[in-house]
């Protein structure tokens, strides 16, 4: 019996991120399913963000980070995108995972107007399900 290619290969899982000063949205998604889904919204601030990742990290046990990443209106990078993108590379480091970067723009508006009560953990699923629209 032959398989479809998409069911040849087991699902890979990730888990995608909202990066922000303060707080740091969270969502979970697949390669099977290709739906990004809100998880939580950790608190950005101390060492207390990565005991709560770690806790994501060892639950999920994703194969691949996704990290959204801020830009101007006209892509011009700012200083949030280089604070995400150092927050990326901190989790590559970490939890020693490929991490892809995703252009966050208009992620946040994105979950407000689907009405998010958990607005980071919306833009997070935001930006996971533009990743996992993209796949092959």
């Amino acid at each position: 019996m032959n398989l479809p290619p998409a069911l040849a290969v087991a699902p890979r899982c990730f888990l995608g991120f909202d990066f922000g000063r303060r707080r740091i949205g969270v969502a979970v998604g697949n390669s099977l399913l290709r739906q990004a889904t809100p998880l939580q919204t950790v608190a950005a601030e101390g060492a207390s963000r990565f005991a709560a990742i770690d806790a994501l990290v060892r639950e999920w046990q994703p194969d691949e980070l996704v990290i959204g990443v801020p830009f101007h209106p006209d892509g011009a990078p700012h200083e949030n995108t280089l604070l995400a993108r150092r927050f990326g590379r901190r989790l590559q480091g970490r939890f020693r995972l490929p991490v892809s970067e995703v252009d966050e723009r208009y992620s946040t508006t994105e979950a407000v107007a689907g009405g998010a009560s958990d607005v980071d953990a919306a833009a997070a699923a935001v930006i996971l399900q533009q990743f996992l629209g993209r796949l092959p």
